[in-house]
């Protein structure tokens, strides 16, 4: 497998190129994603997917139930950690929800540490779950497809432009091996905003004049640290708040809002972006150092303006909301309705999305046409990376200067031990790399 050093550059697309091969990528995974179930052939070789867990937390957990309650041949057969409570706890409690013959994950086939990842690849299995913190997921997933497995991949896919460009790298090997990689962003397969956003590009909102999106919540799970833990340590256990594991919530958890937004916008990257953002009330060290509210305002080259916002704050109120205003009318996305010349309210069935996503992907295997989601989970990130860029440095960033950003977020090295707590972003200081 390829490291990736410190400030290393790849070769990247222009915003042109970008929005030529994104869209293309989009349209092909889209009529992939279309198979059901009930399409499924046998596997080359064998009628049994052996699926391999790398990141065995929440996520990771409900990302392994809904592979091994996708299709009736598959077995969960190794699990990777970096910590071995995560392994045992992972496995307690999926042995409490799928039946026995589901699971065989004998002793040998749990892996823990840095290199956790590597051992599951090269355990046998069919198929690799990366549910790890972000920041290892370009790694992981460069891996992955070298060994030639099929994949589910998390959201945010990097936490850095470095990591972005090395998933589009990787993604060019992916296609060329044919291998199904399905990622986390999990509206793309939710029945009501697929027929509410195909509605939009067919035209029932008229042209798009403006994007609206919030994603204003509470603070997320936090993991108090313990007198024996290292800094390294801790940092892997609370990762939601450094930004080199998580990018910080604007690309780790409002990536969702971007994402819907991008769809809406066929694929198309914005010009430049500028924003505000700080650290208003989470300040104690527990929260490690990200920021806890963004406002970012994206500009397209046709005019359209993204207005994008999101806060962790405790006892503020709610919103997680997407609107698209049009020449002929008004999209609310989460209600999955339209007002306007054209009124509609999706009226349909609304299976569970987790559940689809891993259906769609394991059906695709199965028929040999592998849905490929990558150039979209890559492009997304990037959005996220880019608006973060934005808040932090209080510049405005155009796309260019973003995928083609410097700024690695990769730890000097992976060892147990000291790693200090970057300082906290200030805006008009902090440089734009």
């Amino acid at each position: 497998m390829t490291e990736r050093p410190l400030g290393a550059k790849i070769s990247v697309p222009s915003r042109r190129e970008f929005l030529k091969t994104s869209t293309a990528a989009a349209v092909a995974g889209s009529l992939a994603g279309t198979l059901a179930l009930g399409r499924s052939a046998h596997a080359a070789g064998s009628d049994v997917l052996k699926i391999g867990l790398i990141g065995c937390g929440n996520r990771g957990s409900g990302a392994a139930l809904n592979a091994l309650l996708a299709d009736a041949n598959v077995q969960l057969t190794a699990m990777g950690d970096t910590f071995a409570d995560r392994v045992q706890g992972s496995l307690d409690r999926l042995r409490e929800s799928v039946p026995a013959d589901k699971l065989d994950v004998a002793d040998d086939r749990q892996f823990v540490g840095f290199n956790a990842y590597q051992q599951v690849i090269d355990s046998g299995v069919d198929v690799v779950l990366l549910c790890s913190p972000p920041h290892f997921r370009p790694r992981h997933f460069e891996a992955a497809v070298a060994a030639g497995k099929h994949i589910f991949a998390e959201k945010p896919v990097a936490v850095d432009a470095p990591g972005v460009r090395q998933v589009l790298a990787t993604a060019e090997e992916a296609k060329k091996k044919g291998l199904a990689v399905v990622s986390g962003l999990c509206w793309r397969y939710h029945q009501p905003k697929r027929e509410t956003i195909q509605r939009i590009h067919d035209g029932a909102v008229g042209d798009i004049m403006a994007i609206h999106c919030t994603y204003n919540a509470g603070t997320p799970w936090v993991t108090e640290r313990q007198p024996q833990w290292n800094d390294m340590e801790w940092q892997i256990r609370n990762w939601p708040f450094f930004t080199w594991l998580s990018g910080d919530h604007n690309v780790e958890q409002h990536i969702h809002s971007l994402d819907k937004a991008a769809w809406i916008m066929r694929e198309e990257p914005p010009v430049r972006a500028s924003g505000m953002g700080g650290r208003q009330v989470r300040t104690d060290k527990k929260y490690g150092h990200i920021f806890d509210h963004h406002a970012v305002v994206y500009e397209y080259a046709n005019g359209v303006k993204l207005f994008a916002f999101c806060r962790q704050q405790d006892g503020c109120d709610l919103d997680v909301t997407d609107y698209v205003q049009g020449t002929k009318g008004r999209a609310d996305i989460m209600e999955h309705k339209i007002t306007g010349e054209n009124n509609w309210r999706f009226r349909g069935d609304n299976p569970n999305m987790y559940q689809v996503e891993h259906n769609e992907l394991f059906a695709s295997i199965r028929a040999g046409k592998p849905i490929d989601n990558c150039l979209y989970m890559a492009r997304s990130t990037m959005l996220a990376i880019m608006g973060r860029m934005a808040t932090y440095t209080g510049k405005q960033v155009t796309w260019d200067q973003a995928i083609n950003s410097t700024e690695d977020l990769t730890p000097a090295k992976y060892e147990w031990g000291a790693l200090p707590v970057a300082p906290v972003p200030m805006p008009g200081i902090t440089q734009l790399v």
